[in-house]
């Protein structure tokens, strides 16, 4: 369906102006500064623009990493609903007003306009913007596109450069294509939640979106790589699957089965390749400890007052110990159970031992080290203050941060369209005929 990325080596005088005509643009946008006579770039993505047809998560949250690395997202959502996820979420004064915390939590920085697809005025005015687009981003099930003849082979005859990331649950291809998928159906279809919780419990779901979050950040990344072109032969259509996502991830779980021929199980805290490794009971609240080289079990024995462990048959191995690790475990809780979380996490990490707290949502959100490093910024809106998580990753020290509030529904409807050549009659009659 896409076509293979062209780099060329040799580019025509019209090729390097049309170059010029897009790159200069992008260069002024970026925020950038000076470290030790180098110039940095702050916002990488700045002058790209990109088009985000997508719904409630998976494509929302890939798009918003886009934006928070600089570049221009216009959301554009069905009229007088908008995305579902504008009606999700804790608080139902915010659903009804049609800005859900689910839609806040990752739609800041973005431009939305309204627009029926379904109509024939509508399509045109998409193909319209598509010609002013880097990206464009849909997350319908396989084949919608295609059927509202706005699918990649048309909307690449608009903008042969277009970048077009399509995200579904099992992909373009395949018996399960045209399957609905939310979140838990693909977590249980990649295996995951097979290995999730302990034995007596699996199958688990995982405690958050993590297909749709993890099929989000591999769009993202997709598309910034393809970004990576020659900005004259940049045109692709990517197919991000978020199942083939998921599994992805589970490097050394899928691993074990391929070439080692062992089945994941649920092994629930514990650590399967090593012992004592998990979660471990304190006198307030779960620590994890992580001893998994044979220094560190030896400096945790040690620190416990335990040495006579090091010598005892049972646990003088790695293999000893996985073998015997409920019996182990028993013998190190008797003494952990004594003190803090705080005191043994402190002392053990300061002597080499990894361990840490198990916490709350709210306790680490709270946690000194993630205030540090500023993953949460506040952003002004509609009278009150936001706090909204910014990039997951720090550019030459400066954290992208959402440059402003989740946009009301069709808000940008007259900045973008008239910006298309569109005159206030144009929109007011668009207005009239529910077409935005």
């Amino acid at each position: 369906m896409g076509r293979p990325v062209r780099y060329d080596r040799a580019l025509s005088a019209r090729q390097v102006i049309a170059v010029l005509i897009r790159v200069v643009p992008r260069y002024h946008a970026c925020r950038a500064r000076k470290i030790q006579g180098v110039l940095i770039v702050t916002n990488p993505l700045a002058g790209i623009r990109v088009l985000d047809l997508t719904n409630v998560l998976a494509g929302p949250y890939c798009c918003y990493q886009l934006a928070l690395m600089g570049a221009e997202v216009i959301k554009v959502e069905r009229p007088g609903s908008g995305d579902l996820a504008r009606m999700l979420g804790a608080d139902a004064d915010r659903n009804k007003a049609g800005m859900g915390i689910s839609f806040l939590a990752q739609n800041a920085g973005k431009k939305s306009v309204t627009l029926d697809m379904k109509s024939p005025r509508g399509k045109e005015l998409l193909k319209s913007l598509v010609r002013t687009a880097d990206v464009l981003v849909e997350n319908f099930r396989p084949g919608v596109m295609d059927r509202l003849s706005l699918g990649y082979d048309v909307l690449t005859k608009e903008n042969p450069n277009l970048i077009y990331c399509a995200i579904s649950g099992f992909g373009q291809t395949g018996p399960r294509k045209d399957d609905p998928a939310y979140d838990q159906i693909v977590q249980g279809i990649s295996g995951v939640m097979s290995i999730t919780g302990g034995p007596q419990t699996a199958p688990y779901r995982v405690g958050y979106p993590l297909a749709d979050t993890v099929g989000g950040m591999t769009a993202a990344f997709s598309i910034s790589a393809a970004l990576n072109a020659s900005p004259v032969s940049r045109g692709a259509f990517l197919d991000v699957s978020m199942t083939d996502a998921v599994i992805s991830t589970m490097g050394w779980v899928v691993s074990n089965y391929l070439i080692g021929g062992v089945p994941p199980e649920a092994h629930g805290n514990e650590n399967m390749t090593s012992a004592p490794s998990g979660t471990f009971e304190t006198a307030d609240q779960p620590i994890n400890i992580a001893a998994n080289r044979d220094e560190q079990w030896e400096t945790l024995a040690t620190l416990l007052g335990r040495a006579d462990l090091l010598s005892n048959p049972d646990y003088r191995t790695r293999e000893d110990r996985k073998a015997n690790r409920h019996q182990l475990r028993s013998e190190l809780e008797t003494v952990l159970k004594t003190r803090s979380s705080r005191d043994w996490v402190h002392e053990l990490s300061a002597k080499g031992v990894p361990s840490g707290p198990v916490l709350s949502v709210s306790q680490v959100l709270n946690d000194p080290q993630i205030a540090e490093r500023g993953l949460i910024s506040t952003i002004p809106s509609d009278g009150e203050d936001l706090q909204l998580s910014g990039s997951p990753v720090i550019v030459d020290g400066k954290r992208p941060t959402p440059q402003s509030a989740p946009p009301e529904l069709g808000a940008h409807n007259d900045e973008v369209w008239s910006a298309l050549g569109l005159s206030e009659a144009d929109i007011r009659d668009l207005r009239e005929k529910d077409v935005i």
